[in-house]
């Protein structure tokens, strides 16, 4: 993806709100199959209140998380976004002085708006950036350009719908961005799927595009086929041609199966308005013989003599969370090369230092990792290394880094289990802090360790929390939590408002966040170790990391409980079926039913790599990783929440797992939560799922 992105969505048909996006995969949602009683129960009942959690959570919701970060050309001043309340706020900053900050907002309009999603031009002269700052005082955003030289903004574009991924062209001549025209909701599979309405999967399929702006005059021309769905592109150096990942729409459904078009979209640079030329496919993953065939590729990146073009190869299962090898590939087409074979890592991001050098940004275990290697040798630049226990990325894609022109210049937003985020900028060997929005927040939280052990021949990794105030004479709680994807990783975050592992450690639990076989981290093998196997040996892996555990540290073995969010919601509701060595579980937006799940979700093509064939023609290997066919099995007690309007997972996945539950004599509880996605965006959605879960457990399995 782009070093930066506007990230501009509608809320519904009358409302467009700024926001980051992160585009995941699709799951059409059966939402009807749900009995209204369900539906109201979120609104009328309350978790008890327990005072500690009250603390807590008001705690987490101090926290000011930068949007995003952009470091100028020169190296000597970072753009940055922050939220403060419901709007943004844009900044810059120099580097040597992080102090001199100057706000940047189109003069003479209300402050009750947002500015966001700063990217500068390549001469350092210009910021683009995103705001609703507009003579129209409407919700839409619209791209803005501030001037260096004369310290005003003027609006640029007079558009309607969604913009996303905004990349300067290499001459600084014009804008391209990612647009859905008319988009009636939030882009991406996190957000409220639209209630069922007309002909399904024909009516209403909103194809997103490129577009490009010209930097002078403002002119908007779509420039991609209508029949393409794009998700991520950039400029060749010519500032001419298009590389970009996209295919057949719907978008929802086809990611998994998207190929690498490279488009020349003008004669010259100095046309007022590019004009269309036919779309090429270079690559088409599904007629590949070799380890790429039928994967994923994400984040193409021209060389910068245009001759090739780099991009990630691998199993992933959510377009927006990237890992895997690097490829070259012709530009003009031609068989890709893996330049990472067997690297014990999974690269996510990746940008052009020299036509010899690729600078990188990795997992490793549970790291980040940013380094650079040499195409032509894949060994590594021992200049550029940086591995930090954090999270890390300058705002549009997982791990991605904001870099100047002379590449020795750094900026992202960093955040860890012990500091909250904030943004950092200079060169790797010296980063300096240049936001100071959570200096006062300190974490409620115990201490953390990376942890790991060995399984079947796997090297696993995973992160530990102690229990806050932590005393080795007592024995204490254990909570695991399982992350989703499964092709993604944990890295040490700064926990948000909403539904996650790290607040049960402020209250007394040791948290253990593990990465099993089926994540980033290792290297593609480990990533590719779950292929036919959902809920085995990654659960074997977790069980073994807990034996690990319990024989280091005074965990209560009667008192474990089970948690995750996804695919770590599917591990949760597997996992009871499979063992009662957990006293207590809640399994939030999962899967219970991998058959069912086939046919209701709109996304089966993420399926295929991961189970081999559709469950029309292999039913047998989605009936082994369903937990519904062992529900008799279970005896612990499962609270179950969902949106009512989930795409990723359907609510009827969790319907199914609950009813089943009920039937059974097990104790669990539903709730749905209205008019929410797969990612919750309700504020006080967001604190009530927390406070149940919270909940759930101290109840559930409560101190001797």
């Amino acid at each position: 993806m782009p070093k930066t992105v506007f990230s501009m969505v509608r809320q519904n048909a009358s409302l467009i709100a700024m926001t980051s996006v992160r585009i995941c995969r699709t799951i059409t949602l059966l939402i009807a199959l749900l009995p209204i009683p369900i539906l109201a129960f979120a609104q009328t009942s309350a978790p008890p209140e327990d005072p500690r959690i009250g603390t807590l959570l008001e705690t987490l919701a101090k926290t000011r998380t930068p949007s995003m970060a952009s470091i100028s050309p020169d190296g000597k001043i970072v753009a940055w976004s922050v939220r403060s309340g419901q709007n943004y706020g844009l900044h810059l900053s120099d580097i040597s002085n992080p102090s001199n900050d100057l706000a940047i907002r189109p003069s003479g309009e209300s402050s009750d708006c947002s500015n966001d999603a700063p990217i500068w031009s390549p001469d350092g002269q210009s910021l683009a950036y995103a705001s609703n700052c507009t003579a129209e005082h409407t919700s839409q955003p619209q791209i803005f350009i501030w001037s260096k030289k004369t310290g005003e903004s003027r609006q640029l574009t007079h558009i309607t719908g969604t913009i996303d991924h905004v990349a300067w062209s290499p001459d600084g001549k014009q804008i391209g961005f990612l647009f859905v025209e008319n988009a009636t909701r939030r882009a991406g599979a996190l957000d409220a799927m639209k209630p069922w309405n007309g002909v399904i999967g024909e009516d209403g399929v909103e194809v997103q595009r490129i577009a490009v702006a010209d930097a002078a005059s403002g002119t908007v021309s779509q420039v991609t086929p209508e029949k393409l769905h794009v998700y991520e592109f950039s400029w060749a150096p010519n500032s001419l041609d298009l590389a970009y990942v996209a295919a057949l729409p719907p978008g929802e459904n086809t990611w998994w199966v998207a190929q690498l078009y490279t488009q020349r979209i003008a004669a010259s640079a100095n046309r007022e308005a590019p004009s269309r030329v036919a779309a090429k496919s270079i690559l088409d993953t599904t007629k590949l013989s070799g380890p790429l065939h039928g994967l994923q590729i994400a984040v193409p990146r021209f060389s910068p003599d245009g001759k090739q073009i780099a991009f990630i190869g691998g199993l992933m299962s959510d377009q927006g969370s990237t890992g895997g090898d690097v490829y070259l590939i012709p530009s003009t087409g031609g068989e890709p090369k893996d330049i990472t074979p067997n690297r014990a890592a999974s690269v996510a991001f990746l940008h052009w230092i020299s036509p010899d050098l690729l600078g990188l940004c990795e997992h490793v275990g549970g790291s980040s990792h940013i380094t650079a290697i040499n195409v032509n040798t894949g060994s590594d630049d021992p200049k550029v290394n940086l591995t930090l226990n954090d999270s890390i990325g300058s705002g549009d894609s997982v791990m991605s880094v904001s870099v100047s022109h002379n590449n020795k210049d750094f900026a992202f937003i960093r955040s860890s289990f012990e500091h909250a985020p904030e943004v950092w900028a200079g060169p790797l060997s010296h980063l300096t802090q240049i936001s100071h929005l959570n200096d006062t927040i300190k974490p409620l939280w115990g201490k953390t360790e990376d942890i790991t052990w060995t399984n079947e021949g796997f090297h696993v990794q995973g992160w530990l929390l102690y229990p806050e105030n932590y005393d080795p004479s007592k024995r204490y709680p254990l909570i695991v939590n399982v992350h989703g994807g499964p092709s993604s990783a944990v890295t040490p975050r700064w926990p948000g408002l909403g539904y996650g592992a790290v607040p049960f450690s402020a209250l007394g639990y040791f948290v253990f966040m593990p990465n099993p076989r089926g994540s980033f981290g290792q290297g593609e093998k480990f990533t590719q170790a779950n292929i036919k196997d959902f809920g085995y040996g990654d659960l074997r892996d977790i069980l073994t990391g807990m034996d690990t555990l319990e024989s280091r540290i005074p965990i209560d073995k009667n008192r474990e409980g089970l948690t995750g969010w996804s695919y770590g919601g599917f591990m949760t509701m597997f996992a009871v079926t499979q063992t009662t060595r957990f006293h207590a579980a809640v399994a939030g937006a999962g899967i219970s039913d991998w058959k069912s799940y086939y046919g209701e979700n709109s996304i089966d093509q993420w399926m295929i790599p991961f189970f081999g064939a559709s469950v029309y023609d292999d039913p047998a290997v989605y009936a082994k990783s369903s937990a519904i066919d062992f529900i008799k099995q279970v005896k612990t007690p499962t609270l179950v929440v969902v949106g009512d309007r989930d795409g990723e997972c359907p609510a009827p996945q969790s319907f199914e797992f609950w009813h089943a539950l009920r039937a059974e004599g097990v104790k669990t509880q539903l709730v749905v939560y209205p008019d929410e996605g797969h990612a919750f965006r309700s504020p006080e959605h967001r604190r009530d799922v927390l406070e149940r879960a919270l909940n759930w457990f101290e109840n559930q399995m409560p101190a001797n």
